[in-house]
């Protein structure tokens, strides 16, 4: 039990220095994560400069590990800023608390090497997306799950998803705004399981296109609900053709689960989440 709640050091660390935080989020609230342009758009990003920014007595600038859309939420989001000024890292996580809303939280904060960058340095992001397959919508979760009310297929999804694994073109699941050079990525890992009265896909890769999680997802869910035929996704994928898969599944089930980067960063490890799935050992 105590190395689920450590200490945080109240020793300063020298202004100047590079630090890395881990920031979870209820994005439901937010139009994404990065502040934009025009005013009247609320965004993770800006809520967070802002607390950091009361706590160095100045403005900053935050770097992320991965910008998510509107809707979707962070349980490990990692950061990195050069802080301006000499601050604890129970100054950087309680202080920077006490002045976020309630749906935007600092887990911790710890000093890295001026080498360490959230976006560059990362080696892979895993996100998962989480959906109520019940009958009737839930209401205590109407913004941080999908709900789908015909019963899917978790085993049939799963082996569905098996197609993906590789380093492969996903112009099939790429959105038309998506402004990568490239529709290569190289994806590690899917896993579709069923957790009670949720079905939760799972899946690590290099890096993600704009909205391909979520357009992965959506036509898992048009076979696992018997929509489309086994196969059909290898066949989407081989097609190259985004009008030839299903529609994009709505953002507030898609969470960034993790972010991996060089032991040699030693950051701590990510609990398995978000906080409502139970762990499990792979």
């Amino acid at each position: 039990m105590a190395d689920s709640f450590p200490r945080l050091s109240a020793d300063p660390l020298p202004a100047g220095g590079r630090i890395a935080c881990r920031i979870e989020y209820n994005g439901s609230g937010y139009n994404g994560w990065q502040i934009q342009p025009h005013p009247g758009s609320r965004t993770v990003q800006q809520e967070l400069e802002s607390a950091l920014g009361s706590v160095a007595d100045c403005s900053l600038r935050v770097h992320c590990a991965g910008r998510t859309d509107t809707g979707v939420h962070g349980h490990c989001q990692i950061i990195h800023f050069d802080a301006p000024a000499a601050r604890s890292p129970k100054a950087w996580v309680v202080g920077t608390n006490a002045s976020l809303p309630e749906d935007v939280r600092v887990h911790w904060a710890v000093p890295v090497p001026d080498t360490f960058h959230a976006r560059f340095s990362a080696l892979s992001r895993r996100y998962r997306y989480l959906i109520a397959n019940t009958p009737v919508r839930p209401p205590l979760f109407c913004k941080q799950l999908t709900w789908h009310r015909f019963p899917l297929d978790a085993e049939l999804m799963h082996a569905e998803a098996q197609c993906l694994p590789g380093e492969q073109d996903f112009s099939a699941f790429r959105a038309a705004s998506c402004q990568s050079s490239t529709p290569m990525r190289n994806v590690y890992a899917v896993e579709v399981f069923r957790q009670g009265e949720l079905v939760v896909v799972d899946i690590q890769a290099n890096a993600f296109l704009h909205h391909m999680v979520r357009n992965i997802v959506g036509s898992l869910i048009a076979v696992g609900a018997g929509r489309q035929p086994a196969g059909w996704t290898a066949a989407v994928l081989r097609g190259r053709d985004r009008t030839l898969a299903a529609d994009t599944a709505p953002p507030h089930g898609l969470y960034l689960a993790d972010v991996a980067y060089p032991g040699d960063y030693r950051l701590p490890p990510t609990p398995y989440g978000p906080l409502f799935l139970r762990a499990r050992r792979h």
